[in-house]
């Protein structure tokens, strides 16, 4: 069952977050205002059939408005150092690059283990 409230909510949030109205993002999906009010508000109104548009306007996936999360975030490259050790392994050679997985996996284990 879809919780409408919740999926409300996350638009919400995430309209707010990026500086978007309820009008702008009306305008962009062919809706009313009020239609972006009642979603907003979990009252479902056609909030399914436009959960793509919605999803794409506000540059988040359909995953995260219906769950709150999105797995393929989790896979994508961040900012800062995160973003450096990216760089860093695609400079090294192939035989470095094996080197820099064996050192992250053990660090990771190391860290996992003093949780």
């Amino acid at each position: 069952m879809t919780d409408h409230l919740a999926i409300g909510a996350r638009i919400r949030a995430v309209r707010r977050d990026r500086g978007i109205t309820q009008d702008d993002l009306a305008n962009q999906i062919g809706v009313s205002r009020s239609a972006v009010a009642q979603w907003e508000t979990g009252r479902a109104g056609q909030i399914t059939g436009n959960l793509t548009r919605i999803a794409e306007m506000l540059g988040v996936t359909v995953e995260y408005l219906l769950h709150g999360h999105d797995k393929r975030a989790a896979m994508e490259v961040q900012q800062g150092d995160e973003l450096a050790l990216v760089r860093l392994y695609r400079e090294c050679q192939p035989e470095d690059q094996q080197l820099l997985l064996r050192t992250a996996r053990r660090l990771a284990r190391i860290t996992a283990t003093e949780r």
